[in-house]
């Protein structure tokens, strides 16, 4: 594998003068929220949404449409798609894990976007959906095809697709086989998430080449968890494989109900002043972002996970 260098970065990040675009896809409200334990209240997660809107993040996750018996967090889904404030070419997608989440979207009126999610592990994928990988994709594949005829969007995401919590090191080319299955039902986009963070460099090129045998990077997205501090590295690699997008949350909120010890997401702050240095266009504005992940954090009483968000911060002292 070679290795990357922020000068190749900054190269792939223009052509002709003119900055590529990056986009982020901010997974904070949904993937950040959903594992906190205390229920954060309704008013609190609009008020977040609007304030990553206002920074100019153009797809960001709103809320997932399961069961409040699973997922507490999630109770006010209907409330919270309805009271946001839709700016102009922003998408709030949601996640839908069955056709009677589907249902309820439908009921709702306020979605134009959802989101499916898969898994590249067996044990996983029954321990979430209660369904082997196989099984969970003919479900998916059913989701996907009532969302796409009633004139939905529908993103697709694979889970563990490096290692998962129970059966460890995860074959590509199952990652791969997922991938493919979710593009052909129609996802016009799929997110590949290192759901418990333990990819790094090697075994991130290696599982995209595999991949890619198969999906073009024009259709993935990455989702690098943050576990042992190897995310903007691993969108480095995603970004010399030819990937532009990338999944992250404000001040590194969240983590998996399903995998003990997963640290939060890829802080949306880190990977904007990692995007902005090498040479893309986020259309993301830094300063509001970190202002709203300062203030999510003093509302939920944590830590901010985001380095670039302490260290501006610090820099206000």
């Amino acid at each position: 594998m070679r290795v990357p260098s922020l000068s190749v970065g900054r190269t792939l990040a223009t052509v002709a003068g003119h900055r590529q675009p990056f986009k982020v896809v901010e997974v904070g409200a949904r993937d950040g929220l959903q594992n906190e334990k205390q229920i954060i209240p309704t008013e609190d997660k609009v008020n977040l949404i609007n304030r990553l809107s206002a920074c100019g993040l153009k797809s960001i996750e709103a809320t997932s449409f399961v069961s409040p018996k699973w997922v507490p967090q999630m109770g006010d889904h209907q409330e919270v798609i309805e009271k946001i404030a839709k700016f102009p070419n922003v998408s709030y997608p949601v996640l839908v894990p069955n056709l009677a989440g589907l249902k309820n979207v439908l009921k709702n009126g306020h979605v134009t976007e959802i989101a499916v999610f898969g898994a590249a592990s067996d044990t996983f994928s029954m321990k979430n959906v209660n369904a082997n990988v196989e099984d969970s994709l003919k479900k998916l594949q059913e989701v996907t095809k009532a969302a796409l005829e009633e004139g939905l969007k529908v993103r697709g995401y694979v889970s563990c697709v490096i290692g998962c919590p129970y059966e460890g090191k995860i074959n590509s080319n199952v990652v791969a086989r997922v991938a493919e299955a979710l593009v052909d039902a129609g996802c016009y986009e799929v997110s590949l998430g290192d759901t418990i963070g333990v990819g790094s460099a090697g075994s991130v090129s290696s599982m995209l080449d595999t991949v890619m045998k198969s999906v073009p990077p024009n259709r993935l997205a990455v989702h690098f968890h943050d576990t042992y501090g190897q995310a903007l590295a691993n969108v480095i690699i995603a970004i010399e494989k030819g990937i532009r997008v990338a999944d992250s949350s404000v001040a590194g909120l969240g983590g998996c109900p399903y995998a003990a010890g997963a640290t939060g997401n890829l802080a949306t702050e880190d990977l904007v002043y990692m995007l902005n240095d090498l040479g893309f266009d986020t259309g993301v504005d830094l300063n509001k972002l970190v202002d709203t992940s300062t203030w999510i954090c003093a509302k939920m009483g944590r830590r901010n996970a985001s380095r670039v968000a302490n260290a501006l911060n610090a820099k206000k002292l």
